[in-house]
């Protein structure tokens, strides 16, 4: 009848009458469990139990509740007890597929992903039903970089469950890893047919149309994710460096989105006003350098130079890792800073609220962010503003819109002090080059220009599809039909999925170009072979308005000279500021008609091509863009300007900061309003905001009755 209090007095009346009453401290567990009160209902079972041991109703419902309970207490924080109280429910129902289910998300989260295996296996043993642990086994697979085990445990979650919609999203996700773009797009857009609500599907689905190089459809579905999900951090960042693929750089718009999200973002944290840093303008400094993309990435050809060249006694560095999958690259970059007299830090895993905490503690002076709006960043870390000045660099070719960062480190050509792009930090310009790059050793030797035995020309481009605008193949078409038997060579992940391929074909033959003359490459996955994949071209051809970088870098190095187009914001000109500092200057275009008389007049000498080809490696790495010595003195002379400012009361992000909203929570260990459920699985290419591979978490899913059973009649 659910009275309840009425049942209690009745039941507590039974087992004073007759205190062996077990199935009475049974049923009291029951009522107790049914209104959460967790812990009086274990305490009834224990009761139960002392005077019925066998008592396997009991038993049963002992491991439930002491499954939620673990639950509870792991999310208020205190996950180590929640695991204690799952192996606890264990020892009362050895084969609870809900506790060894738990156990694996609870280890998932402390990142110990082999112990997360074991329990999502036995989990899937004892319960064939549990799609949940499959979808998650794929996920720890897919972080692993085992697509193919992934796929493997996504296809058997839906062959359990076949309307799954994060195990459809997830089996979109590793085909879009992949480059399968058209069984990606099939299975994300099943998910979101399964369920019309799934925010990050729509978040995944952008990604892939990105990747796929249409950044239209992108923009709109990361929207309706926003529109689902207005505090989607991944969809609310991938938006805004989608937006840097076709901004034409006329209007504030794209400055004003950056703005607007980042006055968003810092209502969710309360950042530091006060530091106990000391105020000795001329002291050694604290560098702190956070980045998640310590290791073979593109931004690592870029960072391995301030760490190398250094001075350390009068620089202290501390580099922040939140590197989700470390490889050589990473082993090596840590063993140089330990052995430089630095520190390393793992804070992968880490809330950014706590990685803030650590960094304040530290006592870092100036704090560097290496990611901006792409994979994997920390930006929230830099909202709690944890150093007194704090800096972005590299990462990014805009502002990040947080008004938390002081500046954004930048040079004369890129962004000259002309420009009217407006940023929310204050730009800093070093004296040469914003970037100096470091070579893969893995690169090889440079070859001679195919031109000497081909007996024609080939340009060719590895910049991401989402770069190769209609525009930019409308001028790559006039160029190759313009120069007779040329050839074009271009290499990105999605051409191993047919319809990319053939859209791609197609709008170069509608321009003129016969595919027969073009030549697309899928991902090359080991760097030596994609560095000697330069070998396949003459000449690179850059992309605009969004320039290359990395691949600019590569393609010079590998003795290829690259035709750029200068334009009106730092994301046009990083192939100016390159090229010019290499000694390039005349292979950058002011306009269209330009760039294309500038790549038809280098494709007219082909032993000119020859001669500079065999010269470049060292004209580059003469020049200032590998010249780590002197970049570094000019670096470390820009932070002890803006040390010295911050020391004269000059703080350029307190003066903004004063003028926000208050945040939405004061308390410094609340999470951001976005909640996640399982292990956040994010993946994602290069340059973007990740994946979200969600997976979700059975709290309170009870595998038995609960209910004591046929009441027993005293006699």
């Amino acid at each position: 009848m659910m009275q309840y209090d009425m049942a209690l007095t009745f039941y507590e009346k039974a087992s004073s009458e007759r205190p062996m009453y077990a199935e009475a401290y049974c049923n009291m567990g029951v009522i107790y469990k049914n209104r959460g009160d967790l812990e009086a209902a274990i305490t009834c079972y224990e009761r139960c139990l002392a005077v019925s041991p066998n008592f396997e109703i009991a038993k049963n419902n002992m491991a439930i509740a002491l499954t939620d309970l673990g639950t509870k207490v792991k999310l208020e924080g205190d996950i180590n007890r929640g695991v204690a109280f799952y192996k606890k429910a264990l020892f009362y129902n050895w084969h609870y597929a809900d506790a060894m289910y738990n156990l694996g998300v609870a280890y998932g989260e402390m990142l110990k992903f082999d112990m997360a295996i074991v329990f999502y296996e036995l989990a899937f043993h004892f319960n064939p039903h549990c799609a949940e642990a499959c979808n998650n086994l794929g996920v720890i697979y897919k972080d692993r970089d085992n697509l193919d085990k992934a796929v493997e445990c996504y296809q058997l979650a839906l062959s359990i469950k076949p309307n799954f919609s994060q195990s459809l999203n997830n089996l979109g996700v590793v085909y879009t890893v992949q480059g399968k773009m058209d069984a990606a797009a099939s299975m994300i857009e099943k998910a979101i047919i399964a369920n019309p609500s799934y925010a990050e599907a729509y978040n995944n689905l952008g990604v892939l149309y990105r990747d796929a190089g249409d950044i239209a459809l992108a923009i709109n579905a990361y929207e309706q994710c926003l529109k689902i999900d207005p505090d989607s951090r991944n969809a609310g960042q991938n938006r805004l460096l989608a937006m840097n693929y076709i901004d034409e750089g006329n209007d504030d718009k794209l400055f004003e989105a950056h703005r607007d999200w980042g006055r968003r973002f810092m209502r969710l944290y309360q950042p530091f006003t006060s530091w106990n840093n000391s105020k000795d303008p001329e002291r050694p400094l604290v560098i702190g350098y956070v980045s998640p993309d310590y290791f073979t990435h593109s931004v690592s050809y870029f960072i391995e130079a301030p760490l190398i060249y250094h001075n350390y006694a009068k620089y202290k560095v501390i580099v922040y890792s939140a590197v989700v999958k470390a490889d050589s690259k990473t082993i090596r970059f840590r063993e140089k800073v330990l052995k430089k007299g630095g520190i390393w830090k793992e804070i992968y895993g880490t809330d950014e609220k706590k990685v803030a905490d650590i960094i304040k503690e530290d006592q870092v002076d100036i704090l560097v962010e290496l990611t901006g709006h792409t994979a994997n960043n920390k930006l929230g870390m830099m909202a709690c503003r944890p150093a007194p000045v704090q800096v972005t660099w590299i990462g990014y070719p805009n502002t990040t819109g947080l008004p938390a960062i002081d500046y954004r480190i930048s040079d004369s050509l890129a962004d000259p002090p002309e420009t009217k792009q407006k940023h929310v930090e204050e730009l800093v310009r070093l004296p040469n080059c914003f970037l100096c790059y470091t070579p893969s050793p893995e690169a090889g030797p440079v070859c001679p220009t195919p031109a000497l035995s081909n007996g024609f020309i080939t340009f060719g481009s590895f910049n991401n599809l989402a770069k190769i605008t209609p525009t930019v193949l409308k001028v790559w078409a006039r160029i190759l039909c313009a120069i007779p038997n040329s050839r074009l060579v271009v290499k990105c992940k999605p051409f191993c999925c047919d319809s990319v391929r053939q859209r791609f074909l197609s709008t170069l033959e509608q321009l003129g170009l016969e595919p027969l003359r073009v030549d697309l490459l899928p991902l090359i996955l080991l760097n030596h072979d994609h560095m000697q994949a330069y070998s396949l071209m003459d000449i690179s051809l850059d992309t605009f308005p969004y320039a290359g970088t990395t691949t600019t870098c590569e393609s010079l190095y590998m003795g290829v000279p690259c035709v750029t187009m200068a334009g009106s914001v730092h994301a046009h000109n990083v192939g100016v500021s390159l090229l010019s500092n290499v000694g390039l200057g005349n292979l950058i275009a002011k306009n269209e008609d330009e760039y294309v008389k500038l790549a038809m007049k280098l494709a007219s000498d082909i032993p000119a091509l020859q001669t500079l080809r065999m010269s470049l490696r060292e004209l580059m790495s003469k020049s200032p863009v590998c010249d780590g010595a002197n970049f570094i003195r000019g670096l470390e002379s820009t932070y002890r300007s803006i040390w010295r400012r911050y020391c004269d009361g000059d703080v350029p992000s307190l003066k903004r900061l004063e003028l926000l909203e208050p945040p939405v929570s004061t308390d410094k260990n609340s999470e951001p309003t976005r909640v996640t459920n399982g292990i956040e699985g994010s993946t994602g290419s290069v340059k973007a905001n990740g994946f979200n591979s969600a997976q979700p978490l059975k709290l309170n899913t009870n595998g038995w009755e609960e209910n004591g059973g046929s009441l027993k009649n005293s006699k």
